[in-house]
Parts: structure tokens; C-alpha cells; sequence
């Protein structure tokens, strides 16, 4: 594990305002007269990661371990305080999400692909990984509108772990598919942890899959982080709470 930190909150918060209605949360774009309850998602939370690491994030619903997920991805930011992330970062959280339904999966993974910044000759280089990996034979030609969600799943998960992460993030994907999928989805995350490079954020409800991959344990409690240690303390602080 190297010394370099790969991703650093300082001091984090995440409110969302809770509204009534869709209308009230409308009318809440113009005027701040309309009544809200704020929710802190994540509340003033600070931490490191860094390179080579494998973290465990462990929390019952509402801990706010995927708003974490989501603003070290960039898909939401914070209210407050200052987060750092340093690499390409690979997200397999919402797997069947952002893919455009009328393009083909061969389309769909060189449009996923750029948009994690990476060239056409990069693209090149994963392609043929990411088609075998997937597994879905002739459909990756077919537009995604004819696809199972069970299938954009599959595709989801080949064209992140196959994009050569800097730092790869799993919330639950592993239940992806059947089980030889699903064991096989274990093994591509095993071969990317053998690269001390790659930095690791594991979200999961198996106490074991947790263990078997990751070496430092965060337990989190509606925002804010209760527990920071080895896997196996993390554990067992959560299995007592």
C-alpha cells in the first residue's frame, strides 16, 4: 500500500431538503418560502483512503454509505466541506443505469468508456475483454431496449471492471446474475486487488464477501462514521451494534 491519499473528505455534509410533495419541491426551485426538512445524508465526516487500500463500508439503510459513493463518483457534491479523489474511478453501483437504449451494447460500451476519459485506443484495448466478459452473445449487437435488466447488469459490471480502474467502488453488484456470473464477478475483483495500485470501496451486507476482500473496515450511523479499523475490528464492532 502506498502512502498516497486517493480519496480525502474534509469535513463532508450532504443535506437534501425533504419536501411534501413534488409540487412543494417545485416551487422550492424559486422561492425559499416553502417549508422543507432538512436530512444530513453525511454529516461532517473526515476520512482518508489510500492507494492499494481495500475499505469495507458497513452501515444499515440510510447510514449514508451510497451518498458517500455518489460524491466520490461526482454524481452528487457536497453541501459542505471538501472532498479530494485522485484517478479514473470505476463504479459498479447502479449497473443498468445511464446507458442510451436505442444504441447497441457494443455502442453503449465505447460511449461508457469515453465518458470515464478514456481514448479510442485505450477503448480498443478493453473491448474484446468486456464483450467475453459480459457474455450476452448476439444481444451485444442489438439495440439496449431489447435488453433484460439481468443483462445491462452483466454489461454494466464487464465495462467497469474491465476499464482498468484506479479506484474501483462496489455498492452490492455481486448479486448480479446467476451464480456463475456472480462467482465470476468475484474472481475479475480478486484479479483487480492484485494490482497494489488499485484502491478498493466495498459496500456489501455479506460480513464474509467483506473479508474475504478487504483489509480495513468504516462503519457508518446516520452520516457520520462510529468505527475506523482492521476488517476483522470493524466486524465485530458492527455485528454488536
Amino acid at each position: 500500500m502506498s502512502n498516497e491519499v486517493v480519496v480525502r473528505f474534509d469535513n463532508v455534509t450532504k443535506m437534501y431538503k425533504l419536501y411534501k410533495s413534488s409540487r412543494a419541491r417545485f416551487k422550492g426551485l424559486f422561492s425559499k418560502k416553502v417549508p422543507y426538512k432538512e436530512n444530513k445524508a453525511v454529516n461532517g465526516m473526515s476520512f482518508e483512503v489510500r492507494k492499494g487500500e481495500s475499505v469495507a463500508l458497513f452501515g444499515r439503510n440510510g447510514a449514508g454509505k451510497s451518498t458517500m459513493l455518489k460524491m466520490i463518483t461526482g454524481v452528487t457534491f457536497p453541501t459542505e466541506g471538501e472532498i479530494t479523489v485522485k484517478g479514473k474511478v470505476c463504479a459498479l453501483l447502479e449497473l443498468g443505469a445511464g446507458f442510451d437504449a436505442e444504441s447497441t451494447g457494443r455502442e453503449n460500451i465505447r460511449f461508457k468508456c469515453s465518458l470515464m476519459g478514456m481514448n479510442d485506443e485505450e477503448i480498443d484495448a478493453v473491448e474484446d475483454d468486456i464483450v467475453q466478459f459480459a457474455d450476452i452473445g448476439d444481444y451485444m449487437d442489438q439495440p439496449l431496449r431489447s435488453y433484460s435488466s439481468g443483462m445491462k447488469a452483466r454489461l454494466g459490471f464487464a465495462i467497469n471492471a474491465n476499464a482498468q480502474p484506479d479506484i474501483l467502488i462496489v455498492d452490492e453488484a455481486l448479486s448480479v446474475g446467476d451464480r456463475n456470473f456472480q462467482k465470476k464477478c468475484k474472481e475479475k475483483i480478486a484479479e483487480i486487488m492484485a494490482d497494489d495500485n488499485v484502491t478498493l470501496l466495498f459496500v456489501t451486507h455479506s460480513l464474509t464477501t467483506a473479508r474475504d476482500f478487504c483489509k480495513r473496515g468504516i462503519v457508518l450511523e446516520k452520516g457520520k462514521i462510529l468505527f475506523d479499523g482492521t476488517i476483522d475490528e470493524a466486524i465485530k464492532f458492527y455485528e454488536t451494534k
